[in-house]
């Protein structure tokens, strides 16, 4: 498999738990769809008071192969990953858009700390273990310019420390509806705020926390946060040492070299009322395009 990621970008993921990559796919397509995101919620970009919610997560209409519009993305992904084989699926991009229009427009800007609220860490639709699968990575794909203080999402970097020690305790597993993982919020220092342009691709450590912040900016934020499915499970005691980054990066943060790990719970998937609802808009938003 050829490297897509260099030497100091490997590193600063085991150590600090994301790369940022710039310049992953066409604006045109950002532009695309961010131009049919309006049509289907029958909003006006040019007009604010046509905005009728703070933040919505839109539904995917439409999907793009990863490896063809953002080859570069795709490629490191795969490295994280330990390679293509290791990822579940074809790697597929939609524009269920996470749209940020003006959340606390109206409240001064805080810069990211431990007490802005809302941190958590995803993944409603799975019980949680340590090794758990369903969500190998994260990823934020920016389909917007994002500024400073415009709503870019707030980062925890030395998060999957307290995150994992937090899964550890619990080898029968987790239910999404009874995780606190926010609460490990308090063990953090490092917060970072995201920005970036159209195009660009941060891939996070499953485990980093993060949070939403207000948008007093006039300007919709559009990303998306597609995860990233395992074949298998990870694992923390490997013959030979052979870790993905991954791995890597909860061994270093646990401050270990191995992690005998087995769980003891059955893992489950678990139907979100997320997923129903997202559905439900899907509907009405196609008979709006007269599909």
């Amino acid at each position: 498999m050829t490297a897509a990621l260099t030497t100091e970008q490997t590193k600063h993921f085991v150590q600090r738990g994301y790369v940022r990559l710039s310049g992953c796919f066409d604006r045109q397509l950002a532009d695309q769809w961010r131009k049919l995101a309006f049509e289907r919620m029958g909003c006006d970009p040019g007009d604010p008071t046509s905005w009728t919610q703070e933040r919505i997560h839109l539904p995917k209409m439409n999907l793009v192969d990863v490896h063809d519009v953002a080859p570069k993305a795709h490629a490191a992904i795969c490295q994280l990953a330990g390679g293509e084989e290791k990822i579940s699926g074809p790697l597929r991009w939609g524009d269920g858009f996470i749209i940020n229009f003006n959340v606390g427009a109206q409240d001064p800007w805080q810069p990211p700390s431990a007490i802005s609220p809302g941190w958590h860490k995803d993944g409603d639709w799975f019980r949680h273990f340590l090794d758990s699968p369903e969500q190998g990575l994260l990823t934020i794909v920016i389909w917007s310019d994002i500024e400073p203080q415009s709503g870019g999402t707030f980062i925890a970097p030395d998060s999957i420390a307290p995150v994992a020690r937090y899964l550890a305790q619990f080898p029968e597993g987790l239910h999404p509806g009874e995780v606190r993982f926010g609460t490990q919020i308090e063990h953090c220092h490092e917060f970072e705020e995201v920005t970036g342009q159209v195009g660009d691709v941060l891939i996070i450590h499953p485990y980093m926390l993060h949070a939403a912040s207000n948008n007093p900016s006039g300007r919709p934020r559009f990303i998306t946060n597609p995860a990233v499915s395992l074949v298998e499970p990870m694992q923390f005691s490997r013959p030979g040492g052979d870790y993905s980054l991954i791995e890597q990066a909860v061994l270093h943060a646990l401050e270990v070299d191995e992690l005998d790990f087995v769980i003891t719970g059955k893992r489950e998937r678990i139907v979100p009322e997320r997923e129903l609802r997202q559905q439900r808009m899907l509907e009405e938003q196609k008979q709006r395009l007269g599909q």
